[in-house]
């Protein structure tokens, strides 16, 4: 992986793959990535990404007013954070026999976590509530989603993966960001049809989105929902 520079435009240059077009994503944290054909040189894919900058441009306008909203975290009592789509309110306590628990309608968190480790520690607690549910919602919905599909997925992990969503490896495995757990439901399935079909179609062509509308018919929407609220799904 590279970074390089098409006039203006400041990119990732990934890996190329075996594909017949170039797939450019405006990541999550608002860098460019671009994935080329393996035939293509690097010039040949500036001038690619350059033949593309009206999107590209329109693209990040839209990131940039999409992040404009997101608010900074205090840790304190009634701050909301998102579990499965739905907001829950956070309430800090003195005891409990888990350091996060969701509760009678409110994230419950040890008050002594921020004490002792300020909002870096506040910060991991949720992290690890939401990869455990994480792994164990997104187990259920590759069982539920992989014989639609026709696949027969490897492991699944729930990490963080810094600016994308979820990936898959060559060899089957399945990773999802803990941040997934945050979306609601129908965008959940999404994440995981999504990265099913890449196990047939390593890369975004027509046939490739066929196979996502075999099992979304609706996935434009969801995909849509994704990158409208996408970054609300954020501590």
């Amino acid at each position: 992986m590279q970074i390089r520079q098409a006039g203006n435009i400041k990119y990732r240059l990934l890996p190329g793959a075996n594909r017949q077009t170039t797939d450019i994503v405006i990541e999550r944290d608002g860098l460019i990535s671009v994935r080329p054909p393996q035939r293509m040189t690097p010039e040949q894919v500036d001038a690619t990404v350059l033949s593309k900058r009206m999107w590209i441009y329109r693209n990040l306008a839209e990131w940039r007013d999409l992040n404009a909203t997101r608010v900074a975290r205090e840790w304190v009592n009634g701050e909301s954070f998102l579990y499965l789509g739905a907001n829950y309110r956070l309430l800090l306590v003195g005891q409990q026999d888990e350091t996060l628990k969701l509760k009678d309608g409110r994230f419950c968190l040890l008050r002594s976590v921020v004490d002792r480790h300020g909002k870096a520690g506040a910060q991991r607690a949720f992290q690890d509530f939401y990869a455990a549910k994480g792994r164990e919602r997104l187990r259920q919905r590759v069982a539920a989603l992989a014989p639609k599909v026709g696949v027969s997925p490897g492991s699944l992990e729930v990490k963080d993966l810094g600016f994308r969503w979820a990936s898959c490896s060559k060899d089957g495995n399945l990773h999802f960001h803990w941040k997934c757990i945050m979306a609601p439901a129908t965008i959940i399935d999404y994440f995981v049809v999504h990265e099913l079909c890449h196990l047939r179609y390593r890369d975004h062509t027509a046939a490739f989105w066929n196979e996502v509308d075999k099992v979304l018919p609706d996935y434009q929407e969801r995909k849509q929902w994704l990158r409208q609220r996408g970054a609300e799904l954020a501590l």
